[in-house]
């Protein structure tokens, strides 16, 4: 146990999985009370039982382009713990289809889901934020959200383009009142998400052939940089680009 985010309170979004349940489970072994978003019912339960404190410790499920969700969730959060320190927006989807095949349904809901969420994730605590003059709102882009690729969901890629260009924006606003705004952006990294494709032999040895580490990114390594942001170590860290891909986009 740690002390880095010792009487933060922290909100991480698909955060019983994952990239995000790393996020969790660190924030909260680093001293922060979590409250734990995410859609996975059963993930939520197991990962509550792994965490000692209960009183440390909220979990909702809920889907995170919710308005309504999302103030409640708030509220009950500043009910119990009075402030909000830290917003990591997590939570994600990719779209398994090519440019040609993809429908508008399909667009608009990897959207509500990478983009828009993080709009109203961010707007349900900024004014809490902004009042306490102090904040961390972390947002989890990818290195897609950087650069094209010949591969993968264009939907997936132009919203985390999105995010990332929005973080910016939160950043330069509202970095007057001490509320910061960065975005992560992680290279190939072995989650649930990625499990189907990565269980293709041929794809897992183009993967690490593009990274020169030789290997693939395991949620912890992305939490580590998380709760760089989250800290007062970064307290003058705000508008960044956190790129962990084990060197891919050094190409």
């Amino acid at each position: 146990m740690g002390s880095r985010l010792e009487n933060k309170v922290a909100i991480v979004t698909g955060g019983a999985s994952g990239i995000g349940e790393a996020i969790s489970k660190m924030f909260f072994d680093e001293g922060s009370c979590v409250c734990i978003i995410d859609t996975n019912n059963e993930k939520l339960r197991l990962l509550e039982e792994k965490i000692s404190s209960k009183e440390k410790i909220i979990i909702k499920n809920f889907d995170v382009s919710d308005e309504k969700s999302w103030k409640e969730c708030v509220d009950t959060i500043l009910k119990k713990w009075g402030k909000i320190d830290i917003l990591v927006n997590n939570a994600g989807m990719s779209l398994r289809s090519t440019f040609e095949d993809m429908e508008r349904s399909d667009w608009d809901r990897v959207f509500a889901v990478n983009s828009t969420s993080v709009m109203i994730g961010t707007q349900s605590v900024i004014s809490n934020m902004k009042k306490n003059k102090s904040g961390s709102i972390i947002n989890i882009s990818s290195i897609f959200g950087i650069i094209g690729s010949a591969r993968g969901s264009t939907a997936y890629h132009a919203s985390k383009g999105a995010s990332r260009i929005f973080t910016k924006t939160i950043a330069a606003q509202y970095g007057k009142y001490n509320v910061r705004s960065n975005s992560i952006h992680p290279g190939f990294t072995d989650t649930p998400m990625t499990e189907d494709i990565h269980s293709i032999e041929q794809i897992r040895k183009e993967r690490l052939d593009m990274t020169p580490m030789g290997r693939l990114g395991t949620p912890e390594d992305i939490a580590y940089g998380a709760l760089y942001l989250a800290s007062d170590e970064s307290s003058w860290v705000n508008g960044s680009e956190l790129v962990i891909d084990g060197g891919e986009t050094c190409w």
